[in-house]
């Protein structure tokens, strides 16, 4: 009966198996043409490893001038300045707003968790320019600090709506006992609720994480001018416009860019799954 079981999920496999050969060929393409010399590169295809092994050759040479000649090194950089805080900021503000939505008895509080959901739905091209005028008098265009909270105010409404859903389908009796032993509201959100609340904080974080690491719209609106503090979208734009005939380069760019999404994601795949799973089918 197992094997008959196994044979039976046979073609389902081999189907799921070609569909990710199929997703992961350009980016092998585009990991083999980051390291082939620019002659190399114009004159045949990344297969060329493949089906000529003993004519391929390889170089550091795109990388080393791409990371210390035309400034992604320190966009590489710029994007952990600007991702790292901006998850942090904005997980931790939407968890305690979530544990207030999902927990605490205080008059209005349906009203707030319609206005959180409502904001998901609001294209954030539509505060673009006003909050770009505030930044322009307070002096936080083309810092840091504005970013940061530009990406904070963005990603706050799908993250206290995700994280919600999955405090307010916790058992009530956990908190009820915690609070009828003399435990406040904060003491049940750090000794109780963070604990049990891993898989949806984790899948959370990632998806924070991605975003800003790869957005390019906010970085060309609050950053645009300011290519000291680019981060790497941003200065791969860029470098498209002055470098869009050396594929070579481009190549090696658009590689550095992807490789920090991809081990976030990777190492963080399980808690994904399972996070985004509860935040969606309880409450």
């Amino acid at each position: 009966m197992r094997w008959r079981r196994r044979l039976s999920r046979l073609p389902l496999h081999l189907f799921l198996l070609t569909v990710a050969l199929v997703w992961l060929i350009p980016t092998l393409g585009l990991f083999v043409s980051s390291f082939r010399p620019k002659q190399d590169l114009y004159s045949s295809g990344w297969w060329t490893l493949i089906t000529h092994p003993s004519q391929a050759r390889f170089t550091l040479e795109n990388y080393r001038r791409v990371l210390l000649r035309e400034g992604m090194g320190r966009a590489f950089l710029n994007s952990f300045i600007i991702t790292v805080p901006t998850t942090i900021l904005t997980l931790g503000v939407a968890a305690l707003a979530a544990y207030a939505l999902a927990w605490m008895e205080f008059r209005g509080r349906q009203l707030l968790l319609v206005l959180v959901v409502g904001l998901i739905v609001v294209p954030l091209q539509l505060s673009l320019i006003p909050i770009l005028r505030i930044y322009q008098t307070l002096g936080l265009n083309g810092t840091f600090l504005g970013v940061w909270l530009a990406h904070t105010g963005f990603g706050l409404p799908f993250m206290i709506y995700l994280l919600r859903n999955f405090f307010a389908a916790l058992p009530s009796e956990l908190f009820e006992s915690a609070f009828i032993d003399g435990a406040s509201h904060f003491t049940a959100f750090t000794r109780l609720l963070l604990p049990l609340s891993v898989p949806v904080l984790a899948s959370a974080a990632v998806f924070q994480f991605l975003w800003v690491w790869n957005d390019l719209l906010v970085a060309l609106v609050f950053l645009g001018g300011y290519e000291q503090v680019a981060p790497l979208p941003l200065k791969l734009a860029l470098l498209v416009g002055s470098r869009g005939q050396d594929w070579h380069l481009l190549t090696a760019a658009a590689f550095v860019s992807m490789i920090v999404p991809m081990g976030v994601f990777l190492s963080l795949q399980r808690y994904f799954v399972r996070g985004i799973l509860a935040g969606a089918l309880k409450g």
